[in-house]
């Protein structure tokens, strides 16, 4: 009878069922109602939400049982949160692949809402989900970015053609190493960043990784960014010595203000036999993504920042063919709303998943490409970020087999030469323009030969290309026959040459009673992704509060004491630092900094926090810095060597 009166009640609140139902059913955003926390099973649905996964037979179903394995989890973590804390949660414009019976999933953007519905008790029994699909409105985003891309820099995309200039122009194509990078800047893209990725081929054929982060944002960070990526490059390219290369960007660092406290890793790999020499300057340490087993942070070197008067020992470990190495810089950890321990797991899980393709479906992309891309979409676009985030990937692979053809000098060489290096230079991975520019001088090189060498007589033109480990292709095209020397390039001699050396970065042509050899050498690089936030499709950070930080005198046996409490980031960083200045009386009396309250420790704040360490501490003035185990501050300045307690002081 209670249950009845209740009924009655709501249909008088709310109109009766079957009118309740049609309406449910003729709402145009796609809503579904989910219970049994941890499998999240239909229990209502309408005809939209029907509609955007295309199928009927859904009630009842579990998230597991209606999408692939890493789309279920995706949507099930999405959902645990409001279960678990009863606060609504959105996401915009995300991005899921819904499987379709007629073809392959299908990319669908989605804004959405879930709020949970309580009992009377306060308990979360149920969870609505909103959904709203926007694939249509992001297309048109993206082509009209792409379009603004192609064309020529507006004039107030200053930062953005910035960012590009200090990206390398592309990374290398080399033989058993496979490399690929993305770079995110913070804020919109609205200030010019100091994180940075490199990959340069050393001498002796190993390739060194490098990804680096300077303190603050704007063009000063971008300025000195440029200048330690420059002098990293010079000494890699002439020297091919890590060590040797961190102390040239450590006196740079000694001498440029705003260089000091950058963090770098650089990591030097032989595809060869996978040896990986590598150097963490108060950088997070590389991730390793073997094939075959779980993923695995590797040590830290010990080293730390530049220009802060330490060592940078080097440690080894092993790339087995296949395996991924991952370098990063730490924005993709110190996200809105999360620790950094939080993130480094995260990570870690995200990273393995992509990599053994259990993400997002993009069989068209690189190995490295996929990791570098969807690692910072799946991470990015919950959470959203304030800090720019760099990452560089690097696979090892089996070594591509060179090209190697003989073919009669007739003219149906011609296309059959060219047809052939076309598929080598795809497979190898070569961007387009580098394809047509090679296409064009070996056809004109072989074109030489089979008109030319052997005056009507048969003959032969062979032709071998090779990826070099320094980042070039080198191709020979050679034949047996005599050379005629054109003195005077006339319609049918001399030409061929000349385009053939337009086309590539060097040709070289030896010639003798034996035949003549042309060598074409060319640089080959594939390109770096700058991403816009518009790509990653981050949701606003969860809360709207101030980044106040809070610097507290506290009770001491002594010595002067502060607790700070809040974000020590770019926005704070010179607050603390005028503050440090006034209570050491510029570095002539001892302080005791208390970070338990410390939310977030970004590179900005570990820059002053070495700044005034090295001003401070010395005898009968020591700078104490006390963070408790696993706190925010500890975690970081473990990875940067910036010396601490975690012991309670006094």
């Amino acid at each position: 009878m209670q249950e009845s009166a209740r009924d009655e009640d709501m249909d008088r609140l709310t109109g009766d069922a079957r009118t309740v139902r049609q309406v449910f059913e003729a709402i145009p955003a796609a809503v579904a109602g989910v219970e049994s926390p941890g499998e999240y099973r239909l229990v209502a649905v309408n005809a939209a939400y029907r509609a955007l996964v295309e199928r009927d037979e859904v009630l009842g179903r579990s998230a597991s049982e209606l999408f692939p394995e890493f789309a279920a989890k995706q949507l099930i973590d999405l959902l645990d949160r409001p279960f678990r804390t009863g606060e609504t949660v959105t996401a915009r414009e995300w991005r899921i692949q819904l499987p379709r019976e007629t073809g392959p999933d299908e990319d669908v953007y989605i804004d959405c809402t879930v709020v949970p519905q309580k009992s009377a008790s306060g308990e979360v029994v149920r969870l609505v989900a909103f959904a709203q699909d926007v694939t249509e409105r992001v297309r048109e985003r993206q082509a009209a970015r792409r379009a603004a891309e192609d064309g020529p820099a507006e004039p107030g995309d200053i930062v953005g053609v910035l960012q590009r200039q200090l990206l390398p122009a592309g990374l290398p194509i080399l033989p058993g190493l496979q490399i690929g990078g993305s770079y995110l800047p913070a804020g919109g893209g609205s200030a010019a960043g100091g994180d940075w990725f490199d990959a340069v081929p050393l001498p002796d054929g190993r390739t060194a990784l490098v990804v680096g982060d300077v303190a603050g944002h704007g063009v000063e960070a971008s300025a000195a960014m440029g200048r330690i990526r420059a002098v990293l490059e010079d000494r890699l390219d002439h020297t091919g010595d890590i060590t040797e290369a961190l102390a040239a960007a450590d006196r740079l660092a000694e001498r440029l203000p705003a260089a000091r406290a950058a963090t770098l890793c650089v990591a030097a790999v032989d595809p060869a036999d996978g040896r990986l020499t590598y150097c963490t300057a108060g950088h997070p340490p590389p991730l390793l993504i073997p094939s075959a087993g779980p993923a695995r942070y590797l040590r830290s070197s010990g080293g730390g920042p530049l220009g802060t008067g330490t060592r940078f020992p080097l440690a080894v470990d092993h790339l087995a063919v296949g395996d991924q190495l991952l370098l990063y810089s730490d924005g993709i950890l110190r996200r809105p709303g999360l620790e950094v321990a939080a993130g480094t797991v995260e990570l870690a899980e995200v990273a393995a998943d992509v990599a053994a393709g259990r993400a997002l479906r993009e069989d068209w992309l690189a190995a490295v490409d996929r990791l570098t891309t969807q690692t910072l979409e799946l991470l990015v676009r919950t959470s959203g970020h304030d800090d720019d985030i760099a990452l560089l990937a690097a696979q090892r692979t089996a070594p591509h087999a060179p090209l190697l053809l003989d073919l009669p000098a007739e003219s149906e060489a011609i296309p059959a030469a060219r047809k052939a290096l076309d598929e080598w230079l795809y497979d190898l991975g070569s961007r387009a323009e580098d394809v047509i520019l090679l296409r064009h001088a070996i056809g004109e090189l072989v074109t030489n030969a089979v008109e030319h060498a052997y005056d009507g007589t048969p003959g032969a033109v062979r032709i071998r290309a090779e990826c070099t480990g320094r980042g070039a292709v080198e191709i020979e095209v050679a034949d047996d026959g005599h050379w005629r020397e054109p003195w005077q390039p006339t319609e049918d001699r001399g030409r061929g040459l000349a385009m053939a050396s337009d086309f590539a970065d060097d040709l070289h042509v030896e010639t003798g009673s034996r035949g003549t050899t042309a060598t074409v050498r060319h640089r080959l690089t594939r390109p770096a992704r700058l991403l816009s936030p518009g790509e990653v499709t981050p949701s606003p950070a969860p809360s709207d509060l101030p980044n106040l930080l809070l610097i507290l005198d506290q009770p001491s046996d002594g010595r002067p004491r502060i607790r700070l409490d809040g974000p020590v980031d770019a926005a704070t960083a010179e607050q603390l630092r005028e503050e440090l200045v006034v209570r050491t009386r510029g570095g002539t009396t001892p302080l005791t900094v208390d970070l338990t309250g410390v939310t977030h420790l970004s590179s900005a704040g570990v820059a002053v926090l070495y700044e005034a360490e090295t001003r401070t501490d010395s005898p009968g003035r020591p700078f104490l810095l006390y963070a408790p185990p696993g706190s925010p501050a500890q975690h970081v300045m473990a990875v940067v060597a910036l010396p601490h307690t975690t012991n309670e002081p006094g």
